[in-house]
């Protein structure tokens, strides 16, 4: 676990509450994201895991089944892949999204369905729905920077410059990777 990800404070389970996720009755809502705390993250850069600066340079996000098929082909063929559609998730450290693509049950596996669908769904949330299945291959992906907009309702985000991809099946494939990131943290 990534140290800044240790810190963060804890639900009645001991699980860490992602920085983006909202409380109600003194519960995390694992499943949904704030808008004051997305929009916070998004306007300081910070990491929508842990809560901490990300320096310049590039983020990460973990994607599903869809949008993974979609940045392999376009790296397959030698062009160019830009998230045209906005997202509703935000960046992160490198660390903090590979550890959020194994501790996420909805993230890790294939099979994996939704716990909960969205609060208010619209044309961005429409396929939050429980039961909804993540499908196909997901991946840890970093981009060179990301662009956002707070509007009155949602922070919405988009990502530029694809420059890792690290597809997954099971995430627990990444353990490696995250292993290696946070002991270069500790050595630099």
């Amino acid at each position: 676990m990534p140290p800044a990800v240790e810190a963060r404070p804890r639900d009645s389970r001991g699980y860490p509450v992602p920085a983006i996720t909202p409380w109600e009755g003194g519960e995390p809502q694992f499943a949904l994201t704030g808008y004051d705390q997305s929009a916070a993250c998004a306007e300081q850069r910070l990491c929508s895991v842990c809560n901490t600066l990300m320096p310049r340079g590039p983020v990460w996000r973990v994607v599903g089944g869809t949008e993974s098929a979609a940045i392999a082909e376009a790296l397959a063929a030698g062009r160019p892949y830009r998230n045209m559609a906005p997202t509703l998730e935000g960046p992160g450290h490198r660390a903090c999204m590979l550890y959020a693509s194994m501790v996420c049950p909805y993230l890790a596996r294939p099979n994996a369905r939704r716990g909960m669908s969205a609060a208010q769904p619209d044309d961005l949330t429409a396929h939050v729905v429980r039961g909804a299945v993540r499908g196909g291959t997901g991946a840890v992906v970093g981009f060179g920077d990301y662009e956002f907009a707070v509007t009155g309702s949602q922070v919405l985000f988009r990502f530029l410059d694809v420059v890792e991809f690290l597809p997954h099946e099971l995430s627990d494939s990444h353990l490696p990777e995250l292993r290696a990131e946070l002991a270069g943290r500790a050595r630099g």
